[in-house]
């Protein structure tokens, strides 16, 4: 039996069969109910977005309603400096600090909404967001549900609903996907989540 190794994926081959064969981890059901695993609800998290609040409410009240942990992802838009190394690195650092102060901004958030037990897990990645999140989700095998925010402006969701989740993609990811109204307080989101 051939089995067909996606680009980047060759480092996360799984079990081995009886006949020799390997399946790749994104082949299995999520196990993260079992022992050793925990289900992390994926927020993206970016400064500027007031959405990314309900995403992060609704994870939280899910979280403590249900179990689990919340992964924030920050993504790095790459640099586009390749010709002075100096210059990306100083770049590189920025957006290193940016993403520590943008997690703390969102850990306070949930310390003074009362989630201050909630575990978090603070992951930074450099690359486009899309490709990022997908990779993400494909590399943690414990990553059980994404939660998104919607723009509540007239413009549409937002950049990041759009391109992940229409046309062909929509119905074929790998995981369920929560979007949440951006419009919605805290409380609402309690009420509801």
């Amino acid at each position: 039996m051939r089995v067909k190794i996606r680009d980047g994926v060759k480092n996360r081959l799984a079990l081995g069969h009886s006949f020799g064969t390997m399946l790749l981890m994104s082949e299995f059901k999520r196990n993260v109910f079992l022992s050793g695993h925990v289900r992390k609800f994926l927020v993206v998290v970016e400064e500027d977005a007031p959405e990314v609040e309900a995403a992060l409410a609704f994870a939280a009240n899910r979280v403590r309603r249900t179990g689990g942990m919340i992964t924030m992802l920050y993504v790095i838009a790459p640099g586009d400096y390749q010709h002075w190394l100096g210059v990306k690195e100083i770049q590189r650092e920025e957006a290193q600090q940016k993403a520590k102060a943008v997690f703390r901004l969102f850990k306070r958030k949930l310390k003074t909404s009362g989630f201050e037990d909630i575990e978090v897990e603070e992951i930074v990645r450099e690359g486009k967001k899309a490709e990022e999140i997908s990779r993400l989700i494909e590399s943690d095998e414990d990553i059980a549900i994404i939660v998104l925010g919607a723009s509540s402006e007239q413009s549409g969701p937002g950049p990041l609903i759009t391109n992940l989740f229409t046309g062909s993609k929509a119905g074929n990811f790998p995981i369920p996907i929560s979007i949440i109204p951006g419009n919605l307080s805290w409380d609402d989101i309690t009420s509801l989540a």
